[in-house]
């Protein structure tokens, strides 16, 4: 996968710590920041393909001692998340939406038998920058039981992995409305041909470009460099057949992406 400035992150999935400050919902905790149920500690496995916001992760909720999650393994795509949740099987798995080799879609799809054990089973929680509704309803009906953004602060998302750990579902405010909205229809969501031509990354640097978003901006959120910000750019506004950013801004607040 991709690190910042479009490096290629090949490292090896490991059991090393690290996060950046996150904000959203959850259960209550001490003043250490911990699980209010005593001793009980939660073993958890990062799936990022960004290694800066792993480590970022890791540094956040990894220190057992405060927090009681226990980090057991790390992950920067598909096949590496299988061979580790399979070797470590974590109580609660964060899982990013967007990974190479097929998506957090994928790694939900062959956890499948390790998410329905009945003994021991393996949940996971999407952590990921995107906020798009498809991204949501995606992983949610891949077996996901909850969806935070990545603005989450480290005490809501220590208390998020608690409350999935338990078998409770979690969203970010926002979010929770696309999944009722999501289930409570039974046509299937209508498939927007312009949109679908776009790559996960291509949306997300769409939405975020909308929004009023500086290329810098874009870069530092994403973990990419301004160049690559500037080709995914270029890449919309071509497969799009629009000419600039405002033309852009006009399409996404029609489609209701902002």
């Amino acid at each position: 996968m991709t690190g910042p400035g479009g490096t290629r992150d090949d490292d090896r999935a490991d059991t090393e710590g690290r996060t950046e400050d996150m904000s959203s919902e959850g259960a209550q905790q001490d003043g250490n920041g911990g699980a209010e149920d005593g001793d009980r500690t939660v073993r958890v496995v990062l799936v990022d393909d960004h290694r800066m916001f792993r480590t970022g992760v890791q540094a956040e909720i990894g220190v057992t001692e405060r927090t009681r999650v226990e980090v057991v393994g790390e992950a920067a795509d598909v096949d590496q998340a299988i061979t580790v949740i399979t070797a470590t099987r974590p109580e609660v798995v964060l899982l990013d939406v967007h990974l190479p080799g097929g998506g957090g879609a994928e790694v939900l799809r062959r956890s499948a038998a390790m998410m329905a054990d009945p003994e021991h089973p393996v949940r996971f929680l999407a952590l990921s920058v995107s906020d798009a509704a498809e991204d949501v309803i995606g992983v949610i009906r891949g077996g996901a039981r909850g969806y935070v953004t990545k603005t989450i602060t480290g005490t809501d998302l220590i208390n998020a992995i608690f409350r999935v750990a338990d078998g409770d579902a979690v969203f970010s405010p926002r979010l929770a409305g696309f999944v009722l909205d999501a289930f409570a229809s039974t046509d299937a969501p209508p498939i927007d041909e312009d949109l679908d031509r776009l790559t996960q990354r291509e949306r997300e640097v769409l939405r975020m470009i909308a929004r009023g978003y500086a290329y810098k901006e874009v870069a530092k959120q994403l973990f990419i460099s301004v160049k690559t910000v500037e080709s995914h750019v270029s890449a919309v506004l071509r497969k799009l057949q629009l000419s600039n950013r405002h033309e852009l801004t006009r399409w996404a607040a029609a489609r209701r992406l902002v």
